[in-house]
């Protein structure tokens, strides 16, 4: 029982480190416009790295999942509302289920 208490203080360390190093570390400005675009994309990326997944596995059959994401990129790239990307999509992804799987 003594080694999951060890393991979790571990993780605690290693996660407490991985946060505190880049705020005592870097104290200047970033200068670098390299570094600032890369630093300004990571949240969509990570973002991105995590919803995707979760996408394609939303529904039983791949076709579906795909089906929705499609319309959600087309409507997304024109420009329309959350709302209506995500109600579209949702109901592209039910329709395709239903009538074609």
């Amino acid at each position: 029982m003594s080694r999951v208490y060890l393991y979790i203080l571990l993780m605690a360390a290693v996660t407490y480190l991985i946060r505190m190093l880049p705020l005592t570390l870097i104290r200047k400005e970033i200068k670098s416009t390299f570094i600032k675009s890369f630093l300004h994309y990571v949240p969509y990326a990570t973002l991105a790295a995590m919803t995707f997944p979760a996408i394609l596995s939303a529904t039983d059959h791949i076709y579906s999942s795909v089906a929705g994401f499609a319309m959600a990129l087309i409507l997304a790239l024109n420009k329309k509302s959350l709302l209506t990307v995500a109600g579209i999509s949702c109901f592209t992804a039910f329709i395709v289920e239903l009538f074609f799987l």
